[in-house]
Order: structure tokens, then C-alpha cells, then sequence
């Protein structure tokens, strides 16, 4: 649980922003989750959009961190198995009762210039990820690390979007098998 203002603040706004959408969100709806005044809220933040990028970031961490764990926790010490427990953490996040699609995405879809803070955010967290894939493949001891955690983070941003867009969680079975190729292919030292 949040203990300080600024991390109820950032917890809200996450939870508001990933539901309703970033700009259909007004900064007294969040304060009223929190139950501050607007006063209080500029003791912690100079603006709206600074509290988005704050809970874009610590949402971004969170991510990371949940997906190193769940990969080690389910693919235990081997790096092939963590690589293929990747799909397991999707599965886990696109079956939650709150699943909404990828709040990176979304915040790319609603602030699509490139050079919108959120948008660079978004892509900020594209990138951390597949570099947290890209060390699961290289200690994988795949031939092109960068490559293969490509094409893995290609499958789990196809399986958001179209579990999000359809409402069917079945193209996880679909980007598991092709996960499988890819995998095999990368690994395949012939």
C-alpha cells in the first residue's frame, strides 16, 4: 500500500489514466481518489502531465521488475525456460480482471507526435523491455540476442493489442508457437 501522498497520487492517477485514458482524465477526479485538495497536489507535482510521466514511469519499473521475476520464478535458473516464460507473464497480465491493453500503448496512441513527453516515455519502455528480453537471450547464448528479443517483443506487443482489441486471449497460443520457432532458430548453433 502507498504510505506518502505522492505514491497515492501516482497509484490513482495510474489506475484513472490506464482505465478512462490520459487526456479524459481530469486532475480533480484523481485528487478525489486521494482525497487531497489542488493545493496539496502542487506540493507534489507541478502539473498533470508531470504526474503522468511519473506514474508512466513507475508503472515502467514495476514492469520490468514483474517481468524478471515471473520469468525467473516460472522458468526458474534456465535462461531458455525464462525466455519462454515471457508468455506466461503475458498470459497473466492479459487475463487480469483490469486488463485494458498496454498503458504504453495507449499513451503512444493518445500523444502520437514522437516528440510528446509521453510518447517518448512510451517508447522508453519499449526499449527497456526488450533489452531486459535481449539479456534473457543473450545469456540464452542466442547467435543475434537484439534479434530474437525482437521478434519476442513483436509477439507480446501483438498479443496486448489483439486480446485488447478482440477481447480473446487465444493469439497467446498462437505467439507461443511462433515464440517457439523463433527461439529455436536463434538457439540452433549449426
Amino acid at each position: 500500500m502507498p504510505t506518502t501522498t505522492r505514491q497515492k497520487l501516482v497509484e490513482a492517477a495510474t489506475k484513472r489514466f490506464y482505465r478512462d485514458g490520459f487526456r479524459n482524465v481530469g486532475i480533480d477526479q484523481i485528487l478525489a481518489d486521494v482525497g487531497i485538495s489542488k493545493t496539496a497536489f502542487y506540493k507534489h507535482f507541478d502539473s498533470k502531465d508531470d504526474l503522468m510521466l511519473e506514474a508512466l514511469d513507475v508503472h515502467d519499473r514495476m514492469m520490468q521488475e514483474t517481468f524478471r521475476n515471473m520469468a525467473r520464478q516460472r522458468g526458474g535458473e534456465d535462461p531458455v525456460a525464462q525466455l519462454r516464460a515471457l508468455f506466461d507473464v503475458v498470459e497473466v497480465l492479459i487475463n487480469g480482471a483490469t486488463f485494458q491493453g498496454c498503458i504504453f500503448v495507449n499513451a503512444a496512441i493518445e500523444f502520437p507526435l514522437p516528440h510528446e513527453p509521453a510518447h517518448v516515455a512510451a517508447a522508453r519502455s519499449k526499449q527497456a523491455m526488450e533489452d531486459v528480453v535481449t539479456g534473457l537471450a543473450a545469456a540464452a547464448g542466442a547467435k543475434d540476442a537484439r534479434g530474437l528479443s525482437q521478434e519476442l517483443c513483436l509477439l507480446m506487443e501483438g498479443v496486448y493489442v489483439t486480446r485488447h482489441v478482440t477481447g480473446k486471449s487465444e493469439w497467446l497460443n498462437v505467439a507461443r508457437r511462433l515464440a517457439e520457432r523463433a527461439i529455436g532458430e536463434h538457439l540452433n548453433h549449426e
